[in-house]
């Protein structure tokens, strides 16, 4: 008889025999039983590590056009026996490429992860991974060179989802933020890994190499579990339960526990999967659609879009892509290739640092240092980078210190808090299609910018120019936010969809009036499943 077909997850006998289910709805929830240190933890911490590794190739993806497109150049006014020729157009395709695939690679790659699992849709990955840089590294002409990017950014977004939602899965509460903050670590690792090598290796030699990293975090992913809420969700409870048990293996047993920690996880992973069964039942998709048109849809949407279009329009990611052209432009002696590694390695180091700052500091007052701080790092560039252009200035090194300057400031708060409130903003009913909706509009929007930058450079007159746009931008947001941007730190979910239903503007928060919810708003039996994983107050 297959153990792992359950008859019916909404039964009880787990339950009640062992009368875990005064637990799960009582004050002493599963938290009140568990032993916390770093042994305990150890299991969730390798899987961790092993499942966000392949974000290690997507930052390498995301970071290499920064080294592809100068060696092209430069290839092709040497005329080296294997340049490719190449015009400042089909360039601005090569680095722009990736975001514009991201859309449909995420509804298909979040079909798959639903159904064949997270593990499995991470493995998946490496086959378009693997393609794509060999595509690459043989490359002839453009098109290959485009064909092998696509193939690579539809590897980097079925890598990224699933790690982050699997690395969610397994975590403990208290750890599950340090936890997910490793996927943008490795992302930061990998930029300045790409960066070094093209530094000192030929393209098509990176290429080969990254083929290589794409299979080894494949093989490691073979030594850990897949995600147990997952494998209750497809009544896969035997699997769950080996799951569970690895997991959480060096969770002693005490006295007061009725039963081993594994055996209470999966009564309230069943019981957190049968009370979301029941919700999805008295909710249709014409009703989640229907809240978009509520102000706890709409106006986040609206907001979030915003902030995305001044964070990708202030340059975020044209420095990324285009790092060591951009370096080039700006005419410092300093080794471009060199610059734009250190401009990996101060991301790498505030994605250790936001980490902490988002726990401590609330996101309106990181935002605005943020902003200003990007406004006048780009602006003392711009300057220097006019004089340098003009020849009235030696301090070519100002530039770099400035731009590496941005690159903190934005690590603050413009570039990753606009991603980190959308599951904030959006309610229960509508955050899954309002998280894919806005990622989708988000990476369009990184598309047009990076698309648009060499005619943007043209049309302002060159390096200095496009960095006053920019820099008029971050302060654009500045104005923005403090107008429309509100504030999610601390803020329990409830109390952030009151603040939609209540107001437009942040200018407006006193004296708001209360107004009567949609029914599908108010609190979802859902949500009583967090009482499991929150400490008694």
């Amino acid at each position: 008889m297959d153990s792992d077909k359950s008859p019916n997850l909404n039964e009880k006998p787990l339950l009640d025999e062992h009368g875990i289910e005064e637990i799960l709805i009582s004050c002493k929830s599963l938290n009140y039983y568990e032993k916390k240190d770093f042994k305990t933890i150890l299991p969730q911490f390798v899987a961790t590590a092993i499942s966000a590794s392949f974000h290690l190739v997507i930052g390498i993806s995301l970071a290499y056009s920064s080294i592809l497109i100068p060696q092209l150049m430069d290839a092709q006014e040497n005329r080296d026996e294997d340049a490719i020729e190449i015009s400042k157009s089909q360039s601005s395709w090569i680095a722009s490429c990736l975001p514009l695939v991201v859309p449909v690679g995420a509804i298909v790659g979040g079909l798959l992860m639903d159904c064949m699992g997270r593990l499995n849709l991470l493995k998946l990955a490496v086959v378009p991974s693997i393609f794509g840089w060999v595509l690459i590294a043989i490359s002839t002409n453009v098109p290959m060179l485009l064909i092998g990017r696509i193939l690579t950014g539809v590897a980097s977004v079925w890598g990224a989802s699933p790690a982050v939602v699997y690395i969610t899965e397994i975590s403990r509460v208290d750890m599950r933020g340090p936890f997910v903050s490793a996927a943008p670590i490795f992302i930061s690792l990998g930029m300045v890994i790409v960066n070094l090598k093209g530094w000192f290796m030929h393209w098509r030699l990176v290429a080969w190499l990254c083929s290589g990293y794409s299979i080894i975090p494949v093989i490691l992913m073979l030594f850990i579990p897949e995600s147990p809420a997952w494998l209750v969700s497809k009544g896969k409870i035997e699997r769950a339960r080996r799951s569970l048990e690895w997991f959480y293996k060096y969770q002693p047993q005490n006295d007061q526990m009725p039963m081993a920690y594994a055996e209470m996880k999966l009564a309230a992973l069943q019981k957190e999967h049968a009370l979301k069964c029941d919700e999805s039942q008295t909710t249709d998709t014409v009703q989640r659609l229907k809240v978009f048109l509520q102000p706890v849809g709409y106006k986040p949407f609206l907001i979030l879009s915003g902030l995305f279009i001044f964070q990708q329009f202030a340059g975020v990611y044209v420095v990324l892509f285009y790092g060591v052209t951009f370096f080039q432009e700006v005419g410092t002696d300093v080794n471009p290739y060199f610059a734009s590694t250190l401009l990996g390695l101060m991301r790498l180091i505030m994605s250790l640092v936001n980490a902490w700052m988002m726990k401590r500091y609330n996101r309106r007052s990181l935002y605005f240092v943020s902003s200003i701080g990007m406004a006048v790092t780009l602006g003392i560039s711009a300057l220097f980078t006019k004089w340098i252009h003009e020849g009235t200035t030696e301090q070519n090194w100002v530039p770099v210190c400035m731009l590496i300057l941005y690159v903190l400031f934005t690590m603050i708060a413009v570039l990753p808090i606009p991603f980190t409130t959308i599951a904030e903003m959006f309610p229960i009913a509508i955050r899954g299609i309002g998280h894919s909706t806005i990622f989708s509009i988000a990476n369009l929007t990184m598309f047009a910018a990076l698309q648009s930058y060499y005619t943007l450079s043209t049309y302002f007159g060159g390096s200095y120019g496009i960095q006053y746009f920019y820099a008029v931008f971050s302060l654009g947001g500045l104005v923005y936010s403090f107008v429309f941007l509100p504030e999610t730190y601390n803020k329990k979910l409830s109390e952030i969809e009151d603040y939609f239903w209540n107001h437009t503007t942040y200018l407006s928060v006193r004296g708001g009036r209360r107004i009567k919810k949609h029914p599908i708003m108010k609190t979802a039996k859902i949500e009583q499943i967090e009482e499991i994983t929150e400490p008694c107050k």
